[in-house]
């Protein structure tokens, strides 16, 4: 094709050179090629690329023998279209239009790549969109014109369709990057309605072509259009669809090349089309079940043939799966109807019951999920919509108000629901089967991604099971228990071991569906008939199985007669406890074990304070189980402790604690010797400890006693408060609290140590009402923490001097005490001496050149710790020493320039708080008019930049707090600054425009109104980035 006179004319030795370029950088001996020459060539192109004459390199390239140039002829007048528009002579553009269908029509017929292909349809798209939007049209009909002209130089339909599926994927994408103007929102529906205007067309294609081997390609187009086109566009292609889903003759097998591609289009169509959602039962949903009752037990039989008909037989399950998504409320509504399907002599239900059946079938697939079938898995999120649809027509029905009593309906109600009942039964069976592992010799031979897949399977199938027992209710129970109960008769001879555990596990998934109320079934599963038949010694399977069920079923215990004694017939929570207690000492079954009993204890503590001694014998036993579970046994243990009188639980405490803080002593002592062991000892004492506080804590949470104490309730704290009175509880805490001391001092920079640490010390300080006989001061604590930061600065450290400085001012007592009291003296004189050493610490690590930038944890921690300070005692930052305050809010405002999130938004609340928490007390007076006078401008110069794109987006809506609550309180200020910041030479660059930042001050200042003052910055930020009138921006904003 000739050089046209409108593209400029290049000699044909520079054409040469940029072709003997490309082909050095793409040839395949360019591999040869280092990488420091390949990213040189690479430059090269895109510098010729840039430059105006290289429109004059898409002919020539587009004409050359080698790929790789063609490609970049392609790809360079795609790029100049979208990149370099504005300086193209708007006078040339129908020129250039009408060149790129000819190089098209060129391409098509000569032969080229599709990837060529899909390059030039991509830049005819582009172009479309330039010269197409605005009033009037430069380019009206423009998808109709374009295929109308390639059709007429005889382009093939199979090419039409790729390039009305191109057409299709840009448009829906180029709303994103679309014209920048108040027209915006106009043009995107105007290409829209371009669309919907071609969509005749896309159908009448892919009808004229439907039934030829093309078809795999042509519903990809369909898939990009469906959801564009009209209601009575789409219509006419279902029967087309479905007839495409026969073989071609009756006694030929299914193509899966043509099979797949039509239900692929169908699926797409009730997933994304004005059909989707339930609409069209009878052009789709009736249709389909008809040709389901045809041929899907056909199809299903054949899976096991040869491996395209297995293609098509998992294309059949998820147009299955897809039909039972879209029309689940048309089963629900008619799965004992009494109507005929139009145009048949089969009744509704009859058809909806074999579809069940089908869907059924695949759920039970023969083998195991991720092995032997892939499809299974797929049809389980059926059954949850089913059962929702089904309450949803009861609901419905019951809105009519008819007579219940007297109606029809409720027999018609009742045969509905044993219909139901039957399916879910049967569902309850199939999954019960397909959860089961398979023996251990074949066990063995999968692989550990196959063993994942069949893990993450079962817990799927434990969320479809709590849809079926809603269903089921104790009919399920009832089940399940005998089916375990009749395979304990032959479990040994047998070896029905995996049966039963998968049993044990689909009860144990539908724990949280279960009322926690007395039920009988429950009482017998813990009961001799159940767990006292299963085999305590090896079968480890079904062993951690039951006893994650007991752990699962924890609070149920709680629904038993809580009035037991030491001489009393064993209870079920007895046989749970000694069960589980059985079990400890085994260390494939030590973890489950020690979980279990956790739970239980923590559950069912009153309970079980009769059985303290049983529990001491238990505590004597533990040199059989492995150091890493005995923290949470004595967690057990502890739980138990807690339900004793306060008296009574110091010799028990003593007992359990007190080995626990020798041993972390003695491995304090031992840390220069041997540091890596005494590491590890350290780090299980530790966490022994917590796990030992933890569970003396109440289980009921202080925040929701609301009454005010009781006499019994204040007898109860003056009982707790001798206890702690009591020398040996003194002691004890003394030495807790020295072995906390020492570790800081010798490993604070071990960051394993550093956890342990912080979670012991979360859990032995407490809140007033949450004091236990372990309960450590917060104030000595919080110098320890403040020697760690010292030592070594850590966001572990700073997040626990925050939760210590909120128990410094714990809440009042009772709701009574509605106004909340100053802060003690001995609290302030705490932090005052507290506050400045965290400060200096963390001022000196943070002001190192880019030590904010890379340590986002530290930064968001400090400021954190900063913000409860602030709500708590906010006027000691007032009594810092000199320069403190200030070296603090400069590195604030610099902290608001950080792209980090975290970082940024607890520089934000920070900020706000002190602001707000300053202007509110009195005792402060005129220190917040200080304070925002000092430092208000800077820190809105920095929220300002911030809108304007310093800040990532997702901090918007921090940012326009803290500006929020600056303008209330400091209006005339504000209004001054802002002016000042945003007409600024220096002022970030960004889109807004003079207007938009008077009218963005005049919002914000002339507004009382958080809510205002929030949409004008949001709608100022839009504007500073360029994102007004995107689906982008506005998608952010609304999220």
């Amino acid at each position: 094709m000739a050089q046209p006179s409108f593209l400029p004319a290049l000699p044909q030795s520079d054409v040469v050179q940029a072709a003997q370029l490309i082909q050095q950088a793409y040839s395949p001996s360019s591999v040869q090629v280092s990488s420091d020459t390949q990213r040189r060539l690479q430059q090269e192109l895109f510098d010729i690329q840039k430059r105006y004459e290289a429109w004059g390199l898409v002919i020539p390239f587009l004409n050359h023998e080698d790929f790789n140039v063609q490609f970049f002829g392609a790809h360079t007048v795609q790029v100049k279209i979208a990149r370099d528009w504005e300086s193209f002579p708007p006078d040339d553009a129908p020129f250039l239009r009408d060149l790129l269908l000819e190089l098209i029509s060129h391409a098509v017929l000569s032969g080229k790549n599709k990837v060529i292909l899909r390059k030039l349809f991509v830049a005819i798209t582009s172009l479309a969109l330039k010269l197409a939007t605005g009033t009037p049209s430069g380019w009206p009909d423009w998808i109709v014109s374009t295929v109308e002209f390639l059709s007429s130089r005889g382009v093939p339909t199979r090419s039409l369709l790729e390039f009305l599926s191109i057409v299709a994927e840009e448009v829906e994408s180029a709303d994103l990057v679309g014209p920048r103007n108040p027209d915006d929102s106009a043009i995107r529906m105007q290409m829209k309605q371009t669309l919907l205007d071609a969509s005749p067309l896309v159908v009448r294609a892919i009808t004229g072509t439907i039934s030829q081997p093309l078809w795999a390609s042509h519903s990809f187009c369909l898939w990009s259009n469906v959801h564009l086109a009209v209601l009575s566009d789409i219509t006419p292609l279902i029967p087309l669809l479905i007839l495409l889903l026969n073989p071609s003759t009756p006694d030929a097998e299914l193509d899966p090349d043509v099979f797949t591609p039509a239900s692929d289009t169908l699926q797409e169509i009730m997933s994304c089309s004005p059909l989707a959602a339930g609409a069209g039962t009878a052009t789709l949903t009736e249709p389909l079940l008809l040709w389901f009752d045809v041929w899907g037990s056909r199809i299903l039989r054949s899976s096991s043939s040869p491996e395209h008909l297995t293609d098509v037989s998992h294309s059949l399950c998820k147009l299955i799966t897809t039909l039972g998504d879209h029309s689940n409320t048309y089963f629900a509504s008619n799965i004992t109807s009494h109507k005929l399907v139009p145009g048949s002599q089969q009744m509704r239900p009859q058809l909806i019951q074999g579809f069940l059946r089908l869907l059924l079938s695949y759920t039970g697939l023969p083998g195991y999920y991720g092995v032997d079938e892939e499809e299974s898995e797929m049809t389980l999120g059926f059954w949850y919509l089913l059962q929702e649809s089904l309450w949803s027509v009861d609901f419905d029905e019951d809105a009519e108000g008819r007579e219940v009593s007297s109606s029809p309906l409720v027999e018609e109600e009742q045969n509905r629901m044993a219909v139901v009942h039957a399916v879910y039964a049967e569902l309850v069976k199939v999954l019960r089967r397909k959860v089961a592992w398979p023996p251990q010799n074949v066990l063995e031979s999968w692989t550990r991604d196959q063993v994942e897949k069949f893990q993450v399977y079962r817990r799927d199938v434990g969320d479809t099971l709590i849809n079926a027992y809603y269903i089921l209710r104790n009919d399920m129970l009832a089940y399940y228990l005998n089916d375990i109960q009749e395979r304990l008769l032959h479990s040994a001879a047998q070896n029905e071991w995996e049966e039963i555990e998968a049993t044990l596990h689909c009860i144990m998934s539908v724990q949280e569906a279960l009322p926690l109320e007395d039920n009988p079934l429950v009482s017998q599963l813990f009961g001799s008939e159940i767990l006292g038949n299963l085999p305590r010694v090896g079968q480890d399977r079904v062993r951690r199985t039951m006893l994650g069920l007991i752990g699962t079923y924890a609070s149920w215990f709680t629904t038993q007669n809580k009035a037991i004694s030491p001489t009393s017939s064993p209870s079920v929570l007895m046989n749970a406890i000694s069960y589980v207690v059985a079990a400890l000492p085994e260390p494939s079954l030590c973890l489950s074990a020690a979980n279990s009993l956790r739970d239980l204890c923590d559950a069912n503590r009153v309970a079980l304070a009769p059985h303290i001694g049983a529990f001491g014998e238990l505590h004597a036993g533990l040199t059989g189980i492995p150091e890493t579970e005995k923290s949470k046994v004595l967690q057990s243990i502890a739980s138990v402790i807690q339900a004793l009188p306060p008296q009574e639980e110091i010799p028990p405490i003593l007992a359990i604690v007190n080995p626990v803080v020798e041993k972390l002593v003695q491995a304090l002592g031992s840390s220069s010797q041997l540091p890596d062991e005494a590491r590890s000892v350290m780090i299980l004492q530790l966490q022994t400890l917590a796990g030992v506080s933890k569970g003396l804590t109440r289980t009921t949470d202080s925040l929701l006693v609301l009454e005010e104490s009781s006499p019994a309730d204040q007898a109860e704290a003056e009982l707790l408060r001798q206890a702690r009175n009591d020398y040996r509880m003194v002691k004890l805490r003394e030495d807790i609290f020295n072995a906390i001391r020492s570790t800081i001092e010798i490993w604070s920079g071990d960051a394993s140590v550093s956890d342990a640490l912080s979670d012991l010390i979360r859990s032995v300080t407490s809140l007033p009402s949450d004091t236990t006989l372990l309960s450590l001061p917060a104030a000595p604590l919080l110098g320890l923490i403040c020697i760690a930061c010292q030592r070594h600065l850590t966001a572990v450290w700073l997040s626990l001097a925050k939760s210590l400085v909120i128990q410094l001012d714990p809440p009042p007592p009772f709701v009574a005490s509605t106004i909340k009291s100053s802060p003690n003296a001995e609290a302030i004189a705490i932090l005052s001496d507290a506050l400045p050493a965290i400060l200096q610490t963390s001022l000196s690590m943070l002001g190192r050149p880019g030590a904010l930038e890379s340590n986002p944890d530290i930064v968001q921690a400090f400021f954190g710790c900063l913000d409860s300070v602030a709500k708590h005692f906010v006027a000691i930052f007032y009594e810092l020493p000199p320069g403190a305050l200030d070296a603090l809010m400069q590195c604030a405002v610099r902290s608001l320039s950080l792209q980090e999130r975290y970082s940024l938004v607890a520089t934000c609340t920070f900020l706000e708080t002190l602001v707000r928490r300053t202007a509110s007390s009195d005792e402060l007076g005129d220190t917040s008019t200080a304070l925002v006078h000092q430092y208000g401008q800077p820190i809105l110069r920095a929220v300002l930049c911030g809108f304007a794109g310093v800040a990532p987006r997702s901090a918007t809506a921090n940012l326009i707090e803290l500006l929020s609550t600056i303008a209330s309180k400091h209006p005339a200020e504000t209004r001054e600054w802002m002016n000042g910041i945003l007409f600024a030479d220096d002022f970030v660059e960004s889109r807004a425009t003079p207007e938009a930042k008077r009218a963005f001050v005049k919002a914000v200042i002339g507004s009382r109104s958080p809510k205002k003052t929030r949409e004008a910055a949001q709608q100022f930020a839009l504007i500073a980035r360029g994102l007004e009138g995107t689906s982008f921006g506005y998608a952010s904003v609304t999220m």
